[in-house]
């Protein structure tokens, strides 16, 4: 009985373990609670029920006396999909009898140790010349190619450097955002640019929270009206940050 009742609890956290880092990396929530039931029957558990929002996991699994049940809290995310699809690859490897419970949870664990982001350069030059590229895309001329590419990449050094040092939600958005418009507003005014709404909505662009609001929908179309609700909302917020900089820097000049 306590050996059933220690595997139980073995199994638990191999699931658990999977749903956080996927929630963590920006998976859909119908995706996390699939992958977790996915996990807990292919180790046997005839009955699991979970319970995912953007903040919070709960599994309980039945066949035992009690009945176990756990909670995670997430109070972290980001968007790594490469984790997703690490966690999807030991999902399916499970499924398929490959990995014992030890083996799924020392590969879970490696998975959520590692960094497998792109440096923190390479970052800010995607977002650079993203933001280029939008620029052209919405109509703009490659004479402003060059402003939007560096307000662009100062746009995502301070979000990603705001996030780090303040925990206030939407605050970083807001900071680079004021800071996108007054950069733009710089770069017009010493005629090193020229079309500063061309150059604006280029250079935001990397702060948009679009596989926030994909998420959301997906979530919404699967059923999951809480996750789906919460997801949208958050991804307003974040807009209406992003919009609310750009505002302030026109009501000020």
């Amino acid at each position: 009985m306590n050996n059933q009742i220690n595997e139980t609890y073995d199994i638990m956290e191999v699931c658990l373990l999977a749903g956080k880092i996927m929630l963590q990396s920006g998976a859909e929530t119908y995706r996390v609670e699939d992958t977790m039931t996915r996990i807990a029957r292919a180790f046997d558990v005839k009955e699991s029920h979970s319970f995912v929002t953007p903040t919070v996991i709960i599994l309980s699994i039945e066949g035992v006396d009690p009945t176990k049940t756990k909670l995670v809290r997430i109070s972290e995310r980001t968007t790594d999909l490469h984790k997703v699809t690490l966690v999807n690859s030991i999902s399916r490897q499970i499924s398929s009898g490959e990995l014992t419970i030890e083996q799924a949870y020392q590969s879970l664990r490696e998975i959520e140790q590692s960094n497998v982001a792109f440096p923190f350069f390479v970052q800010i030059l995607a977002a650079a010349f993203t933001s280029g590229c939008f620029l052209i895309m919405f109509d703009g001329e490659w004479r402003d190619f060059i402003p939007a590419f560096i307000a662009g990449g100062v746009g995502l050094f301070f979000v990603i450097y705001l996030h780090r040092i303040v925990p206030i939600k939407f605050f970083a958005e807001f900071t680079s955002s004021v800071i996108i418009g007054l950069l733009a507003l710089l770069f017009v005014q010493i005629e090193l640019g020229y079309e500063l709404d061309k150059i604006i909505i280029g250079s935001v662009m990397p702060l948009v929270p679009g596989l926030l609001l994909t998420n959301a929908v997906r979530d919404l179309m699967a059923g999951h009206l809480m996750s789906g609700l919460a997801k949208s909302a958050e991804a307003l917020l974040t807009a209406f940050a992003i919009g609310s900089g750009i505002a302030v820097v026109f009501m000020i000049f």
